[in-house]
């Protein structure tokens, strides 16, 4: 069984490197959809032996499925450049491109959030769990260019035990820049009525503070836990205010 790991990037020539050893020995070949870097992210792929392909950022869905399309083989394994695949989970992913018969279409591993200058995940992490090794000839990404998830349909769909670390912010300074540059796209293409967003304004940041510092269990992550959970909803309450002038503004247009 073949298998391609599809990475799409800019400026990540700090971390991609890591991502790309980890996975190199388990995939038949690795394709990195660059969107314009400015720094050593290229040269640093291609001297790893990476195919290297430029694509305008078009938003997450879009430049996910494109990568898709340059890949060799049907099936992949798609990372984000600030995700590094552990032993274990490289161990299990190659076990089961080793036995294809009785493979599903697609399968789900854990990508286990690291604080900004750690090397490994705090006690008991958030994490997300998303598809990322399936079998592009029945299952994609969506088109949306604010979520990248794969549309499974009614496939059935595995779950591997090995995680990824996810290593998401270089700082806390970078916490708050990627949070505003993602809900700008989600202002783009939320649809959430003017009546809903009033109504939510009040309660947001506190809601979304409980449920990132409890729930998503940054109360075990010191002060750092404090500043990110509040980077996350100061960002979220914003992204009401953006819906609500980007709904103004297309009411006068």
């Amino acid at each position: 069984m073949g298998l391609s790991c599809c990475i799409i990037a800019q400026d990540e020539g700090d971390r991609i490197e890591s991502c790309i050893l980890a996975v190199k020995d388990i995939v038949d070949e690795v394709v990195v959809v660059d969107s314009g870097s400015k720094d050593d992210t290229v040269a640093k792929c291609e001297a790893l032996g990476a195919k290297v392909v430029f694509h305008k950022w078009d938003g997450y869905g879009p430049q996910k499925r494109f990568a898709e399309d340059c890949a060799s083989n049907d099936w992949i394994l798609n990372l984000d450049a600030d995700e590094l695949v552990t032993p274990e989970l490289a161990r299990e992913i190659s076990a089961l491109m080793q036995a294809p018969a009785g493979l599903l279409p697609a399968y789900r591993f854990k990508q286990v959030t690291v604080y900004p200058g750690k090397q490994r995940p705090r006690l008991w992490a958030d994490y997300h769990n998303y598809v990322r090794l399936y079998d592009r000839r029945r299952v994609r990404f969506r088109e949306s260019r604010v979520h990248d998830t794969v549309d499974t349909k009614d496939f059935p769909v595995g779950q591997l035990q090995g995680v990824a670390f996810h290593f998401s912010w270089r700082s806390i300074e970078h916490v708050r820049r990627k949070l505003e540059s993602y809900t700008d796209l989600q202002a783009k293409e939320l649809k959430k009525s003017r009546a809903s967003v009033l109504a939510r304004l009040p309660i947001e940041y506190p809601v979304l503070f409980f449920r990132y510092y409890v729930l998503r269990r940054n109360i075990t992550g010191g002060l750092t836990g404090i500043r990110i959970t509040h980077e996350i909803a100061r960002a979220r309450t914003r992204r009401l205010l953006k819906i609500a002038r980007a709904q103004s503004a297309a009411s006068r247009g």
